[in-house]
């Protein structure tokens, strides 16, 4: 696994952990302590990461490499909804962190890619040692929800349009 100097930057450069100062040595200790807990794990072209419908308990960040988001839709078909690269710090899976509901989509490997990966249970074990992390995570998750949210809504309603003219 990379070392802990290689992976804190792309942590950092992630929405959940911009906030954690690099001045601060509490924030430096519970950054180490996500560290200690993740894996990296490699995906070839075309695995699927996260299947839609599927319950899982991972958090992913796109460390290095490219993924495609889709959904399906009533009539059985798939909708992509997005490529994202490890250039934009992003993150999906996090509604496995703090719920047992199913994937809501699917996420394929666009390239050969890394992701950082933290686990439901290693986040549990996390959080008896260092409340602070998960206060800031969950204070930070809804945010993320609403911007996807918003996102999804503009992507449905571009899908939709066509029916709405006919």
């Amino acid at each position: 696994m990379d070392n802990f100097e290689t992976v804190l930057p792309r942590l950092r450069k992630i929405s959940l952990f911009t906030e954690f100062s690099e001045d601060n040595e509490r924030n430096n200790r519970i950054l180490k302590a996500v560290y200690n807990n993740i894996q990296i794990k490699e995906f070839s072209k075309g695995d699927v990461i996260i299947k839609e419908g599927d319950f899982g308990d991972d958090f992913f960040i796109l460390y290095n490499g490219s993924v495609l988001i889709e959904r399906s839709t009533p009539a059985g078909d798939t909708l992509a909804l997005a490529r994202l690269t490890s250039d934009m710090n992003v993150f999906f899976g996090e509604t496995a962190l703090i719920s047992n509901d199913a994937r809501t989509a699917t996420v394929k490997a666009a390239v050969p890619c890394k992701t950082i990966v933290l686990t439901k249970k290693i986040l549990k074990k996390s959080a008896m040692k260092n409340l602070f992390l998960v206060i800031r995570l969950y204070w930070k998750l809804p945010e993320e929800w609403l911007l996807q949210s918003k996102q999804q809504t503009v992507t449905k309603l571009l899908y939709m349009k066509p029916c709405l003219t006919k």
